[in-house]
């Protein structure tokens, strides 16, 4: 079976729900039955093949060709199967997403993998602000999986993060990993101000030399073990991440947020 494939004819005026579009949700439902469930469209309800043209029949591999900035909620909730979206997607992607795969080769708006549970999301593009945080007045945010960006992050990157990975191949901006309690954030690029902030647990990887605040405590040079057992397990990706001659293990190693736990520690390449 050829993947379902949804193929977007214009550029709605307004931002569009695509949270129906997943593959639990699809599953069993013919093209025809398809054609007829309804978006959100600001004040709107518009059928999918008012927005979309579709093409295949497998709904457990989606494609989103054509994808743009204003199509939000892409791949809400998705438990099992991949979606492909070529070109950019909107705020919310990956919202919650509990197992399964989504590639992006585009940008992506706010909020990308809040509250994101298990699975793997791959953004080619630049990504904006609270990537794999909580929702404004919750406590938890990225609970577990992998996301993996080749560009840059806006803010607040990993905010309340729990567990798992988020692998940054650019640049990420202030407040990353800012109240975080568990998991890794690995940058490759630079950081900017408030680097850790609250943090209580995790670990901020680092290749290039933050500006820490006072509240984190230089705690010498390490040669650490774990290191070379990490880099292993993203020899898998298609990214930086999986070459051999950019993995350490020997770092400079910061403890902090002391005005929190001050349990966490950002290690930078030495």
């Amino acid at each position: 079976m050829s993947a379902l494939t949804f193929t977007l004819k214009s550029k709605p005026a307004q931002r569009v729900d695509m949270s129906p579009l997943v593959c639990q949700h699809l599953s069993g439902l013919s093209i025809a039955e398809i054609s007829t469930l309804t978006l959100q469209s600001g004040k709107l309800k518009l059928r999918v093949d008012e927005l979309f043209t579709l093409t295949g029949s497998n709904t457990q591999d989606i494609v989103i060709n054509n994808s743009a900035d204003n199509l939000d909620f892409i791949g809400q909730d998705l438990d099992g199967g991949s979606i492909t979206v070529n070109g950019d997607a909107g705020a919310y992607l990956a919202f919650g997403l509990k197992s399964g795969e989504i590639k992006v080769s585009g940008n992506a708006g706010l909020y990308a993998a809040c509250e994101m549970k298990k699975g793997y999301l791959e953004i080619a593009g630049n990504a904006g602000d609270f990537l794999g945080a909580a929702l404004p007045g919750n406590k938890m945010g990225m609970k577990g999986g992998t996301i993996l960006v080749k560009g840059n992050v806006g803010e607040r990157a990993g905010d309340h993060m729990r567990r798992g990975n988020i692998l940054i191949e650019g640049n990420a901006g202030d407040y990353c990993g800012s109240r975080m309690t568990a998991g890794t954030i690995a940058v490759m690029g630079q950081t900017g101000r408030y680097l850790g902030y609250a943090m209580r647990r995790g670990t901020l990887l680092l290749w290039n030399q933050p500006k820490l605040s006072a509240s984190f405590n230089d705690c010498g040079a390490h040669t650490l073990a774990f290191l070379p057992i990490l880099f292993g397990s993203f020899k898998t990706l298609n990214s930086r991440f999986a070459d051999a001659s950019i993995a350490f293990n020997r770092v400079q190693r910061y403890a902090g947020d002391m005005s929190e736990m001050g349990r966490g520690e950002v290690l930078v390449k030495l």
